[in-house]
């Protein structure tokens, strides 16, 4: 090498470490990766429906965080969906469609033990570059985040179809599982510590590659425990007591709470966690206000709300049992408000607000309308109230059903069979539409010389969804009509929950909400539904 040779290469110029580096990003996918998303999965799956705009953007609704996609150079390469089940039901294996809900995955249930993948694909241009390595590790990453139980998923194999004339699904698993055949699919997932528990036919019958078929495959996280947090979420068996009260004249508050504490100590005799009092049973009450108009005979009753406060909380921890009050007219400032309370076997104590006045109410009580739905964690689960007339619109009990309530009561008040009927039907319904159950409870008897509460009429019962895991007609349980009466009977809050998934109907889940939603408009802002 001549001196000028080596000053030559003396005098290169620097290397500069960036020109050779790559941009290799895993992140959440946004609704703007729509067009590279289906880009795709037609580049990965050509011949198969891809995703839909309104089915992936359910899915960022739904469960945003486990979505995933790699990109390589700024250009998105692969990706993986997932959502949460409770796998145990769908032990029975049910197709794709269903346990993806048709790529909606509406049925994604934070309380759920399992992280359930629906899908994962790699450019065909990038394969061997260990992409789908990182998006189950991300996967592993998040299920050990979220403290689940496992990872599952029905995996495709479709290096079958080339195979499937000589041999069965089950035989070519075994061949793959030996490593004598390289599967694109399931190869990298017993690669990536996945294990084969079973053969799913019929799982996606468009997947002609497959010839239909899937893989049940399962990783378990080994950090997982089952917390107390999380084994107090889902409750199954509560007793519900509904108290059906019967309306007469009264000498003292003395004899008022002579009569609560009957029920409210039978049902707890009878271990019961709900004792539910009707709306408005108070008002008999009135018989020791001397008589007036009806405007300030209302306010008159309100002035017992610091004896009945006391009265219930005492009797809830007294008698260790969760007691819904009710309702009792309550005077704040000048305004009137009809309110029911539920007072809890901790001592504490909440309260719902009539959110629709009837008619009467403000018209002879000039009673006003409260403005939140509120819903209410218990020791056997979310729980919420509607008053009376409130029933009778659904959005009220299709917000409580979105925070995951399950029992929906109802303490009313009606004078006549027809407005009983109304109240009734509405609550079937709201049964039926929500997956829940429907406590109703209601007065009997006559009030003589009572203004505007004079006679009551009432059948207490409890309804449920109309469907084959539940009692025929959908009532669980119900009084004899217009007599003094406590109704008790157990319901399995865990049967509605399932029942909202694998039921014969899906009401919640089949909401057109695409064409429509309910937007709730509180003091901290909008609230849609």
């Amino acid at each position: 090498m001549s001196d000028n040779d080596a000053n030559k290469v003396l005098t290169s110029p620097k290397l500069k470490l960036e020109d050779f580096e790559s941009s290799v990003q895993l992140r959440t996918l946004t609704s703007e990766d729509l067009p590279a998303l289906l880009e795709l999965q037609n580049a990965c799956f050509p011949g198969m429906e891809p995703w839909s705009e309104p089915e992936f953007l359910s899915q960022l609704k739904h469960f945003p965080e486990g979505q995933f996609g790699i990109e390589v150079e700024g250009q998105i390469v692969a990706t993986c969906s997932s959502l949460i089940v409770d796998f145990s039901e769908y032990s029975d294996w049910h197709s794709w469609e269903t346990i993806a809900d048709d790529g909606f995955i509406r049925n994604h249930d934070p309380e759920g033990d399992t992280l359930y993948g629906i899908e994962i694909m790699v450019h065909p241009e990038f394969r061997g570059m260990k992409l789908s390595r990182r998006l189950y590790a991300a996967r592993k990453e998040l299920c050990r985040k979220l403290n689940l139980m496992r990872i599952i998923v029905g995996g495709r194999i479709p290096g079958y179809g080339a195979h499937a004339d000589e041999m069965t699904a089950s035989e070519y698993l075994e061949h793959v599982v030996a490593r004598d055949l390289f599967d694109p699919v399931l190869t990298p997932q017993l690669a990536n510590g996945f294990v084969l528990r079973g053969l799913i036919p019929n799982y996606l019958e468009e997947d002609v590659d497959s010839r239909g078929f899937a893989t049940h495959l399962e990783w378990l996280n080994l950090d997982y425990h089952a917390s107390v947090e999380k084994r107090l979420t889902t409750v199954s068996k509560v007793r519900l007591s509904v108290v059906q009260w019967q309306m007469r004249p009264l000498n003292s508050f003395a004899d008022f709470e002579a009569q609560v504490k009957f029920f409210v100590d039978t049902a707890s005799e009878y271990r019961s966690d709900f004792v539910v009092f009707p709306e408005l049973f108070t008002l008999e009450l009135l018989s020791l206000i001397e008589p007036s108009t009806p405007n300030m005979a209302a306010r008159q009753l309100s002035e017992f709300t610091p004896q009945y406060l006391e009265l219930m909380a005492d009797l809830a921890l007294r008698y260790h049992i969760n007691i819904v009050g009710g309702s009792q007219l309550v005077l704040e400032g000048d305004s009137l408000y009809n309110i029911a309370y539920l007072f809890r076997r901790d001592g504490s104590i909440e309260k719902q607000y009539k959110i629709h006045v009837t008619p009467n109410e403000r018209k002879w009580w000039g009673i006003q309308p409260g403005q939140r739905v509120e819903v209410f964690d218990t020791d056997c689960g979310t729980v919420a109230i509607n008053i009376c007339y409130d029933v009778e619109f659904p959005e009220l009990a299709r917000y409580a059903a979105a925070r995951n309530a399950r029992i929906l009561f109802v303490p009313f008040n009606t004078d006549e069979r027809n407005g009983y009927h109304r109240v009734r039907s509405c609550a079937k319904a709201r049964a039926i539409e929500n997956h829940m159950f429907v406590a109703i409870s209601g007065c009997v008897g006559n009030l003589p010389l009572v203004q505007n509460t004079d006679i009551h009429y009432a059948q207490s019962a409890i309804f449920t969804p109309s469907d084959i895991a539940f009692s025929r007609e959908g009532i669980a349980a119900e009084a004899s009509e217009n007599i003094s009466q406590l109704l008790i009977h157990d319901v399995d809050t865990e049967l509605v929950r399932r029942h909202r998934v694998n039921g014969t109907t899906k009401n919640w889940h089949d909401r057109r909400t695409d064409l429509y939603q309910v937007v709730f408009n509180h003091p901290e802002g909008e609230e849609g539904i």
